[in-house]
């Protein structure tokens, strides 16, 4: 079990008319960067390393608008194509967050796809600027994330406003020259510095989540600079921001609604219930009772804020069933005081959300840094305690979770430049589960209808980024094949 948005502005940098006439050659204000020469030798990281990988160091500006001004470097990974004759030519990736590192995003694509889809590219992986080793932030969050529920009282809600604020004041308190500049449409502008540098006219792309939305950014900016583009779990650009959030409630609702039809005929193993109805009771019956009193398991107490948002990390996959089954019958008899060993599935949901790795308060500052930078949000505490209310009656469980506070209500600023409107015809293939909690999937319909070039394969199941995660072999092939071939589907297709 794996404990496990973008829109920007259509400024594009890389040609500017000379003032004088029009029989002038235009000047390239980041020719400097476009022809920068990469110096290429052994990764530290140890994984990138035992692959073969190569590491370099990108250099951007800070600001596209002030090309002249700071620069940013930006740690980038390569594995070279498998076949030099048949190297067809660079392959961009982005693994999604905002904020997850992707400098060894390579190998993990390297693994998954076919010998001859993957070995015909240079896989390029990037810590985007402010992640990991390109520059990451480090505002002394000791948490991976700022969802929590905001209970059943006003109480909760303070808090959850408070803790929100505290992350939002941390990192303005240390990067306040940096953080206006950790934005999407940046990112988009470092990758196209990156094709430059890497001396080819077009790119290829695969990006999930987020980084798919990336793509579809970039393919929005940089039309004739895209040739294949592989969009996975992609968000609905529309919806990026607050209601992203709020879409996620509805979805994990569901989700929950579907394992509780999974569990109820295995009540003789999991005592939750014998019927759907009375499992999804026992559930939110367990949210009740960790409100009233934290459930102390595994050396940890977990209280009603937290364990909404635990139990979201349960739900992505739904070949995790039996996990989240096991975990909800192992919190249940904690509850109930009985001595309970957690299993590995629990202990380390509990590790992941009550004891994070320290580059997971790393990772999530750098992702409140794009989410507050790319789109501006609601800064009313009245409106998110409005939103959470409201979203009591059809999710009882979630709705506090994915309509309360966030550390952009308390932002210190607003975003630099316009959102951008992603509508092209860039041909694009995209890949999305029915059931995706993270990524619900109406904003991969919304997104297809903006990408009007786009094939869209849709697969049925429950699972955020179907293509590493190894879920359809139909998805895979389809992937597979267009990056081999650099054709489309003939038309959209349910595997």
């Amino acid at each position: 079990m794996k404990p496990a948005l973008v829109l920007a502005a259509a400024l594009a940098l890389s040609a500017a008319a000379a003032p004088s006439s029009a029989a002038t050659p235009t000047a390239d204000p980041l020719e400097r960067f476009h022809h920068q020469s990469l110096a290429w030798g052994p990764c530290q990281d140890a994984e990138l390393a035992a692959a073969g990988a190569e590491c370099s160091t990108l250099t951007v500006p800070l600001d596209y608008r002030a090309p002249d001004g700071r620069t940013l470097p930006i740690a980038v990974s390569r594995i070279r194509a498998a076949d030099p004759a048949a190297r067809h030519g660079i392959l961009l990736s982005n693994p999604g967050g905002p904020g997850n590192r992707g400098l060894a995003l390579p190998v993990a694509l390297r693994a998954q796809l076919a010998p001859a889809a993957a070995g015909a590219y240079d896989l390029i992986g990037m810590d985007p600027r402010g992640v990991g080793a390109s520059g990451g932030l480090d505002c002394g969050l000791n948490h991976g994330s700022w969802l929590r529920s905001s209970g059943s009282g006003p109480a909760g809600f303070r808090e959850s406003w408070r803790l929100a604020k505290a992350d939002a004041d941390a990192c303005w308190g240390k990067y306040p020259d940096l953080l206006p500049h950790l934005t999407t449409l940046n990112t988009a502008r470092d990758l196209d510095v990156l094709r430059a540098a890497l001396g080819e006219q077009r790119t290829s792309f695969f990006g999930q989540s987020y980084g798919a939305l990336l793509g579809a950014v970039y393919a929005q900016l940089y039309p004739g600079r895209v040739d294949r583009l592989v969009l996975d779990s992609a968000l609905d650009p529309a919806r990026y921001g607050v209601g992203a959030f709020q879409d996620m409630a509805a979805a994990n609702e569901r989700a929950l609604d579907d394992f509780a039809a999974w569990a109820a005929p295995r009540d003789d193993t999991y005592r939750l219930g014998a019927t759907a109805a009375a499992v999804r009771a026992t559930v939110q019956g367990l949210v009740r009772r960790a409100e009233a009193a934290p459930i102390a398991v595994d050396g940890f107490r977990l209280d009603g804020a937290v364990l909404p948002f635990l139990l979201t990390l349960c739900q992505g996959d739904d070949r995790d069933s039996a996990d989240y089954a096991g975990v909800l019958r192992q919190l249940l008899d904690a509850a109930d005081g009985k001595p309970v060993q957690a299993g590995p599935a629990l202990h380390a949901l509990l590790t992941a959300v009550l004891a994070p790795d320290p580059a997971a308060g790393a990772d999530l500052a750098a992702a409140i840094g794009y989410l507050c930078d790319d789109v501006a949000m609601p800064r009313s505490p009245g409106w998110y305690a409005a939103a959470v209310e409201r979203s009591r009656a059809t999710r009882p469980v979630f709705g506090p979770v994915f309509n309360g506070p966030i550390p952009c209500a308390s932002w210190r600023s607003s975003p630099e430049e316009p959102l951008v409107q992603v509508r092209n015809a860039v041909p694009a293939l995209q890949i999305h589960s029915t059931g995706d909690t993270h990524a619900p999937y109406p904003g991969a319909l919304a997104l297809h209808a903006r990408l009007s070039g786009s094939r869209l394969l849709t697969v049925p199941g429950r699972i955020h980024t179907v293509l590493l995660n190894g879920y359809s072999p139909c998805a895979q092939r389809a992937v597979d094949a267009y990056l081999s071939t650099g054709v489309l589907p003939p038309a959209d297709a349910t595997c």
